[in-house]
């Protein structure tokens, strides 16, 4: 089933007790959570605020930062992400997403190192919780102080050094964000490779390069295929979610509730053609049961028809 989400990063001033009427009442019933927005409410409170407006979590964002450079040690990170996992847990979300953190003063073989340690650590909590862990590799001219892990190959690489030895169980896949990568000259001829390990895929858009200004644009206000990519995700067999999180000064100055009216309206579009070639790709193609990622209870958005579940 067709299924997007939009992520709480959009609404970067906003509140969850603000932010999931809102985004109901535009159709949305599933978000990607940011943790440093919903530090202040108990997993209990957030529960109830699902409840209260059908809401689910596509994903949880994120954890990681292995390699120190955000001045934590590394047990310290270890710790974290372990709590991230509960979190996603509790909240019945599959996915956490994991950032590598930037080089911090270490060669290159010992940060990748540490991130491959530090995710054959987890695999064990996140198996048991029943979360799978999105590795998310950013541009390297967008990743300056956030990420060393700047190629789709290499997370590729390191992705199924944890799965080839798990056949029944991938526990480590892919997140793919079109604002990095969608313009990237090898990105459509490994997209089978790709597909076949992502796990979720943010969308926004830009009118420049990556760069460490971070303007994410809406869908359409920029210069990237973000519908034909996703378009040709689908065919190549890709049935997870579909993240929208534009932010910047852009979205501030539009408003986030225009913002948000406008994302709707996007979704119904995407969902009116990809919605269909995603139904005619799963008819035509029956995917072996080691790739599927749990699934949970999808629900019905009302404004665009779509179905959004956490994927």
């Amino acid at each position: 089933m067709f299924q997007i989400a939009l992520s709480q990063i959009t609404t970067a001033r906003w509140e969850l007790p603000r932010e999931l009427p809102c985004f109901a009442n535009n159709g949305f019933s599933s978000v990607a959570l940011w943790r440093h927005k919903i530090s202040d409410f108990t997993n209990d409170e957030i529960q109830l605020l699902f409840q209260e407006y059908s809401m689910n979590a596509s994903s949880v964002q994120w954890a990681g930062g292995f390699t120190g450079s955000d001045g934590r040690s590394f047990e310290e990170s270890l710790t974290d992400a372990e709590d991230a996992i509960h979190l996603a847990s509790s909240l019945k979300c599959p996915i956490v997403v994991l950032h590598s953190g930037s080089r911090g003063g270490h060669t290159l073989s010992h940060a990748r190192r540490l991130l491959a340690d530090a995710i054959e650590s987890l695999i064990p909590v996140a198996n048991q919780k029943n979360v799978q862990l999105a590795l998310k590799p950013l541009h390297p001219h967008a990743s300056a102080g956030c990420s060393f892990l700047t190629e789709l190959t290499d997370a590729i690489a390191l992705i199924d050094q944890f799965n080839e030895c798990s056949l029944l169980n991938r526990p480590v896949g892919l997140s793919l964000d079109l604002w990095h990568f969608a313009d990237d000259p090898h990105l459509l001829d490994h997209l089978p490779d790709l597909v076949r390990r992502t796990l979720v895929i943010q969308v926004a858009d830009r009118t420049a390069p990556p760069s460490n200004e971070h303007e994410r644009l809406p869908v359409g206000r920029g210069m990237l295929p973000l519908k034909d990519i996703a378009s040709q995700c689908i065919a190549a067999g890709y049935d997870g979610v579909f993240e929208f999180d534009p932010i910047g000064e852009a979205v501030e100055a539009v408003g986030y509730e225009s913002v948000i009216h406008t994302l709707s309206n996007i979704a119904a579009c995407w969902s009116n053609t990809l919605g269909t070639h995603q139904l005619q790709a799963a008819q035509q193609t029956h995917q072996p049961d080691y790739l599927r990622r749990p699934s949970s209870v999808s629900r019905k958005s009302q404004a665009s028809n779509q179905v959004v579940s956490p994927g």
